[in-house]
């Protein structure tokens, strides 16, 4: 047998029977651990030739999923530092190294096969499973009426939920993320806060803002998925939990839209809502309403909310009949424009909201 002080390739340490011994633990007669430290090089080959011998080991063990996998990755790692080509053709022929690469193939296909198996399967994500993923605790609102309903989050953001659509939300945003899960159609206005962003799910798409107002369209049983941006920044991506995800995020800045096609999972965007017939036709007075006041009187900014967002107000229109008002309410959430009339009212002004209801409490303007 060749004197192992003169191995210089893999194949000399594949050959040597007393260093397949020491390699699965049986025998270390000739102290292999100690011969392999006295020089970095030959450390080197042992551990390429150990690894060859292990993974023919491997026919003889039970591995569980996440051992192989862990071994796997090892394997890699090891190998990618590998400066050393295999003798390829001198090692094949002898039986061992033969079982090795047959194991070594076995592992492989086994490896992708349970990696195929926790990768997503679904192209479709359904209100449903979207909720149930969120451990929170989540309050569902359900418009069942025939007419838009107000639901105010506990950041003081807006929705106004269309019918036929619903919204799970939880009764306190906590962390550094806010979430809500929408199936259907809903107008968002946004509180910003720039440490906590504001995600909202609607079937396969992911819409992330800070704080600024536009509208998902997400319903089930249709091929698209549409947001629609009216005033501040958007960016929509896909849920990275379906199948074959696009990486892709669109950001959206005032009257540009979004629109994902589900069954190819590619968005389309679109760069003036106006040019868009189908997009077009989906706004409601919301968007085409102008919340930029000057020297208006008060009654008549009363007047333009209950026309956008579709709700009552009960405000003492004789107290307030020579109060005028100029300010911009285009990019805050419905209660922080209540907020901005009535301390620009004065007087302890106040509002009271309960729904689609709101009732305004004054002795007039100062």
């Amino acid at each position: 047998m060749q004197n192992r002080d003169s191995y210089n390739k893999i194949e000399d340490f594949l050959s040597d029977e007393s260093f397949q011994k020491w390699v699965k633990g049986n025998d270390d007669p000739l102290n292999w651990s100690e011969w392999t430290v006295e020089n970095p090089y030959r450390a080197k080959l042992v551990e390429e030739a150990r690894m060859w011998i292990l993974a023919m080991a491997t026919k003889e063990t039970t591995l569980s999923n996440q051992e192989t996998q862990k071994a796997l990755q090892k394997v890699w790692k090891k190998i990618g530092r590998s400066n050393e080509k295999l003798p390829f053709r001198a090692i094949w022929h002898h039986k061992w190294f033969r079982t090795a690469a047959a194991v070594f193939v076995v592992g492989l296909a086994t490896f992708f096969y349970y990696a195929n198996l926790s990768s997503p399967q679904n192209t479709t994500i359904t209100y449903q499973e979207l909720v149930k993923s969120d451990l929170n605790g989540l309050i569902e609102q359900t418009n069942n009426s025939d007419k838009p309903q107000l639901i105010t989050l506990s950041d003081a953001s807006s929705v106004l939920l269309q019918p036929n659509s619903k919204l799970s939300y939880p009764k306190i945003f906590t962390g550094n993320e806010r979430k809500v899960y929408l199936s259907g159609e809903g107008f968002f206005e946004i509180s910003k806060d720039p440490n906590r962003a504001f995600y909202v799910y609607a079937n396969e798409t992911v819409t992330k803002v800070f704080g600024t107002s536009f509208r998902v369209i997400a319903y089930a049983n249709q091929p698209n998925v549409e947001v629609l941006v009216r005033t501040g920044k958007v960016k929509v991506s896909s849920n990275q939990n379906i199948r074959n995800a696009t990486l892709e995020e669109v950001m959206l800045l005032p009257n540009q839209a979004a629109r994902f096609v589900r069954k190819e999972q590619l968005f389309e965007k679109i760069l003036d809502i106006t040019q868009d017939k189908p997009l077009l036709a989906s706004t409601n007075t919301m968007e085409q309403l102008s919340f930029d006041f000057k020297d208006i009187p008060v009654h008549q900014i009363f007047k333009t909310l209950e026309q956008g967002y579709l709700i009552t107000i009960d405000f003492p229109e004789e107290k307030l009949k020579e109060c005028y008002l100029t300010t911009s309410l285009s990019d805050v959430p419905l209660p922080e424009k209540l907020k901005i009339i009535c301390e620009s009212l004065g007087n302890n002004s106040r509002y009271e909201m309960n729904g689609n209801y709101i009732k305004i409490i004054s002795n007039g303007c100062k």
